[in-house]
């Protein structure tokens, strides 16, 4: 018998598929865990926090992990190792959509370290996973005893042929013209991320209420299911923080108005600003020291934090201005340049305030695209957008170890917004990879990042449908009165202090990409639109801004740029051009400095030219029109005599293909024999009179080039 007690519920959705929810048969040492389960797609997800937290830490130690098991989809992975190893792209995206709604919902003060797994041990290829991870996680924190204010959960809600759908089926989601990630508690929605087809603002918002209806279901089987264990019915106790009334009353009045003063000061200096608060508090410290020599630091620097926070969300709402002197609806001051950079194929230097992106563009060939190996994936990718965040970029000092999850998921946001304007593959024959290295970053430097993208796009000469910007939008509202101010643009401090990061990206015509992470709970459809509608305006404004530096793409690529050509020859020719071993190819590249690549599909030889130069790359065409052209019947052709026979020749037209001159057709005079009349590697012309149908062979004549001659004239001097 089996010495595991399972509990199971299940989840039905819109389209009547089921998502089960197991406990209590894998992982029994976890705090935590369960099993998701559409279709044959299987989720684990498990948690564990530790017993104890370390003395120094004041905030919460929240890792979250998602992997995909290549056996789960009966797959091996591409690596040298043949193994799982570090997570990929995807799965650093998939980790980051379920971070930033989980966090949220730990005690402020839990400081004990916790970790999430998400592992997908069994695949489906019609299954989305990454619209699963969430409820996984949220489900293996609802069963154990760890403070959760969940349960929480998130679906994908695309719209596919004029519909919206709860966790479409994979093949459906290629139609989908809007495709998101929904993150909410029964309440309140609290994550958004994905991609739209230029999308109207109530579109996007009835998308995200649609997803939201489906969530509060999920988050109701959670809480059955959590009912029905005991372990999630007493959660576990931990030291709670101190409270010292009097002390926080003395900050609040040491604080309040002075901070208040230096936040409606309109300061445009981040610098400037830091150095105004930073006084306060010095002297304020001083002062407590004084009167209290064993001043606990840390419930000072928490009451201090939570006091200057409170002055300046109030001097935005009152006064409706913000730190830096602007307006809640401007823009800070827009310069661009685009081919700052002469060795790239496309550069452009954008600057947002204090905000700089200096983005490249480097266009190459088939051979350049990326490899996907995932375990629901594989294929190639030739559009690539990578972000690079330096420390020196906030005045800091940290080693250069590679992009982290944040570099990821502000790229990710960034290509998905440029690629929904990208030219489509006959347009654009290029590998494309775009770089953005962030020089300066006080606020939104991924939004800096698509505006430098499009102009360096347009630099390079890529056609590109439309010019995309994008905007960063805060929130500060008051939880007592309702008030609130929406923040266009906002700095790095407006998003530290705000209760809302919404990230929109778009066209003249509509949205394209989003990523929204809200910190409070009840945030209204209402605010939501009202934002939407704030970041048009601003998106609007940087669009016109970035068009008085380019507004379309370069009508010519740079000098230096590898020209390309597509040809189609004949399935038959492809061995042809090729060559045993490769060695025709080889030697045509080799011979003409051109990169050529042959690709089968529908039946054709699809072949790509890049070369540096137009000489070379007419060269390239020339040597492969030789060998893949097909003869037309009544062209005349150049051609050699490779051998003489008695009842004729035959004669190379083109590379590979003779034809036979009959003896008949070499000359209008009757000839006994071709000695003396033509001989081997002699060059003649002819023309193609037919091609056998049966046999495909060539018939030739030489006759029909050459004049006729004079008939002699008759006794009475008549021709």
């Amino acid at each position: 018998m089996p010495n595991y007690n399972a509990v199971t519920k299940h989840i039905t959705l819109p389209d009547g598929r089921q998502i089960s929810i197991e406990t209590g048969k894998l992982a029994k040492f976890a705090d935590g865990a369960v099993v998701v389960r559409l279709g044959d797609a299987m989720l684990l997800a498990t948690v564990v926090s530790q017993p104890s937290a370390r003395g120094d830490v004041d905030f919460l130690p929240l890792s979250v992990d998602y992997q995909e098991k290549f056996g789960g989809a009966g797959n091996i992975p591409g690596s040298f190792q043949r193994r799982e190893g570090r997570l990929s792209d995807y799965e650093i995206l998939v980790c980051r959509i379920v971070d930033r709604i989980l966090r949220p919902m730990f005690p402020k003060d839990y400081h004990y370290e916790v970790q999430v797994m998400i592992t997908l041990i069994s695949a489906d290829k019609t299954v989305q996973p990454d619209a699963l991870a969430a409820l996984a996680a949220s489900a293996a924190l609802s069963i154990s005893d760890i403070p959760f204010a969940g349960p929480i959960s998130e679906v994908r809600v695309a719209r596919i042929d004029g519909k919206l759908q709860i966790n479409p089926l994979t093949a459906d989601i290629a139609r989908a013209d809007i495709d998101l990630i929904v993150g909410a508690t029964a309440d309140s929605v609290a994550m958004v991320e994905g991609e739209m087809n230029e999308v109207s603002e109530e579109e996007m918002v009835e998308a995200i209420a649609f997803a939201h209806e489906a969530i509060k279901e999920q988050v109701r089987v959670q809480l059955e299911l959590a009912a029905e264990v005991e372990k999630s019915h007493t959660k576990r106790e931990y030291p709670k923080y101190e409270e010292n009334d009097d002390l926080k009353k003395r900050i609040q009045e040491g604080v309040y108005e002075q901070a208040y003063k230096i936040a409606h000061s309109g300061n445009p200096s981040k610098a400037g600003r830091k150095e105004g608060f930073g006084a306060i508090k010095k002297t304020l410290t001083a002062q407590l020291l004084e009167e209290q020599p064993e001043l606990d630091m840390k419930m000072f620097g928490r009451y201090y934090s939570s006091a200057e926070k409170r002055a300046i969300r109030d001097m935005m709402i009152k006064e409706r201005t913000r730190l830096d002197g602007r307006a809640l609806t401007e823009i800070r001051p827009i310069w661009s340049e685009v081919n700052y950079l002469p060795g790239a194929h496309g550069s452009a230097l954008f600057t947002r305030g204090e905000t700089q992106s200096l983005t490249t563009v480097a266009l190459g060939t088939k051979l350049d695209e990326q490899i996907i190996d995932t375990a629901m994936t594989s294929g190639y990718s030739k559009f690539m957008l990578h972000y690079n965040f330096p420390a020196f970029s906030t005045g800091e000092v940290k080693p250069n170890r590679g992009p982290g999850r944040r570099e990821i998921g502000h790229g990710n946001l960034a290509q998905r917004s440029l690629k929904k304007v990208m030219p489509s593959d006959d347009e654009n024959p290029y590998t494309v990879r775009i770089v953005s290295d962030i020089l300066e970053s006080n606020g939104s430097s991924s939004m800096a990042t698509v505006c430098a993208a499009s102009m360096a796009l347009m630099d390079a000469g890529i056609p590109v449908r439309s010019a995309v910007s994008g905007i960063a939008m805060g929130l500060v509202q008051d939880k007592e009165t309702g008030e609130y101010a929406v923040l266009s643009d906002i700095l790095g401090d407006e998003d530290h202090l705000g209760d809302m990061d919404f990230k929109v990206t778009g066209t003249e015509k509509g949205i394209v990409a989003c990523q929204m992470d809200i910190k409070i709970q009840g945030l209204s459809a209402e605010i939501m639109t009202a934002a939407l509608h704030q970041a048009r305006e601003g998106r609007l404004h940087i669009l016109r801004e970035m068009a008085k530096t380019i507004s379309q793409p370069a009508a010519e690529l740079k000098p230096h740029t590898p020209r390309s050509h597509k040809m189609l020859i004949d399935k038959e020719f492809i061995g042809a051009v090729i060559g045993p071993g490769g060695k025709v190819i080889q030697q045509i590249q080799k011979d003409t400095n051109a990169t050529v690549i042959i690709e089968e599909k529908d039946e054709k030889g699809h072949v790509s030219i890049y070369a540096s130069n137009q000489e070379d790359m007419q060269a390239a065409i020339g040597r492969i029109q030789a060998i893949a052209a097909v003869p037309e019947v009544g062209a005349t052709y150049k051609g050699k005599v490779r051998s003489i026979q008695p009842y004729g020749a035959f004669v190379e037209i083109m590379p590979g293909k003779d034809g036979l001159l009959h003896i008949s057709e070499v000359s209008h005079e009757r000839l006994a024999a071709l000695e003396g009349v033509l001989e081997v590697g002699q060059e003649i012309d002819v023309k193609l009179l037919d091609i056998d149908k049966k046999t495909g062979k060539y018939r030739l004549s030489r006759k029909v080039l050459l004049p006729k001659p004079e008939r002699a004239a008759d006794s009475n001097g008549a021709a």
